[in-house]
């Protein structure tokens, strides 16, 4: 739950917002759209539902081992403890790629430069670093964008994906790995697919300011947190795209919507693994909603979002078995008690659900056998 002070503030911000002004931003036709490329950095990013995907056509004759790390707030301490324990039972891969949505986006960078980067994602989720990230904005929630501040978040992500996070993201595009995390256009209602290893790669100084804009839109759930304005360019003149929250269109990236119906060439003699962590449960999960605005809001958004989940994973298994993959997933378990809206940043939560996917990660039973609404077998 969020803090009593904290509600009630935003509460009122949320109330105020349809009589609030906001920023006014350059239009832009639909025209210049399907034309807008990021400057000086050529190939960085892709629509999730453009047929032509960079994601599995890699060059690599190593076997393709995935992993896709979804949204899902404050659970994403759920996937920061499963990831360690997986790293303590011996068992877990070196990945080829690694894919993640809003909170999965924050933990993806971590996770795609392996297991010496666990102590950042454990400080971040147990030592307090988001207790601070819900702070009212004050007159300015009346009249912007969010109810909550962007600094924190801002500070949280700048603090933790620096320079030197960066250069060896772009270190590791040149051995053949890649990081994907993905972002929605809401001016366009379309999925981005951001290639982070290529925008770490690049050469443009804008590389580190723009890597990092990135998770701060995959973090940013409408209305709560700051959209990120992205500057892009067509023919010549340049203007900002708003993007949000990845979960909004895909909490789940493990396959861009326009490959789950297609079947692939088969690239070598052993089947590529495709492992998925939901930073929350699949079942839907009972609970008395508090009559207000912010409640109401992100009580409604997440079960979007998590119906959106099941379908996604029902379809994206359905890829793996027709394609011949190996596919596990794990998700919290339907009994384990969590907040109500994932909003609850107060590290006693966190870190019981830390601790919780560290046994589930580490003991190699975290893994589910099946998920609702389809009879899914994960070998173990």
């Amino acid at each position: 739950m969020l803090r009593t002070g904290a509600m009630r503030g935003a509460a009122v911000a949320v109330a105020l917002l349809g009589a609030a002004c906001s920023t006014v931003r350059a239009p832009y036709s639909q025209i210049d759209h399907a034309r807008a490329r990021i400057p000086d950095m050529p190939g960085v990013r892709v629509w999730a539902d453009d047929p032509d995907q960079p994601m599995l056509r890699l060059n690599t004759t190593a076997p393709l081992t995935m992993l896709t790390l979804s949204g899902g707030g404050a659970e994403g301490a759920y996937g920061a403890g499963f990831l360690s324990g997986w790293t303590d039972s011996g068992r877990r891969p070196r990945f080829t790629i690694v894919t993640g949505t809003s909170v999965g986006a924050l933990m993806a960078p971590f996770a795609f430069l392996g297991p010496d980067y666990d102590p950042a994602l454990k400080q971040i989720y147990v030592e307090g670093q988001m207790e601070n990230l819900l702070r009212v904005d004050g007159i300015n929630g009346l009249i912007g964008s969010s109810v909550f501040k962007a600094e924190p978040l801002k500070r949280l992500i700048d603090h933790y994906a620096d320079q030197a996070l960066i250069d060896a993201v772009a270190a590791e595009r040149r051995k053949g790995r890649f990081l994907f995390v993905v972002t929605t256009n809401v001016d366009a209602q379309r999925a981005v697919v951001w290639d982070l290893t290529a925008v770490a790669a690049s050469p443009s100084p804008n590389r580190y300011t723009l890597f990092r804009s990135i998770l701060m839109a995959s973090c940013a759930m409408p209305g709560i947190f700051p959209p990120s304005l992205i500057e892009v360019e067509a023919d010549g003149r340049r203007f900002a795209e708003m993007h949000v929250d990845g979960s909004v269109t895909s909490n789940v990236l493990a396959v861009p919507e326009a490959l789950l119906l297609s079947v692939l060439p088969k690239v070598g003699p052993t089947p590529p693994r495709l492992y998925v962590i939901v930073n929350g449960k699949l079942e839907p999960d009972f609970d008395v909603v508090a009559d207000h605005t912010l409640s109401i809001v992100a009580r409604s958004f997440w079960t979007t979002v998590k119906a959106n989940t099941r379908n996604t994973l029902i379809a994206t298994y359905e890829f793996t078995r027709r394609n011949g993959w190996e596919f596990r997933a794990t998700a919290i378990e339907r009994d384990h008690p969590i907040a109500t809206a994932s909003f609850n940043f107060e590290p006693a939560y966190m870190r019981g659900l830390y601790d919780y996917g560290y046994e589930r990660g580490r003991s190699g039973r975290g893994w589910q056998a099946a998920l609702p609404r389809a009879s899914i077998t994960a070998r173990n």
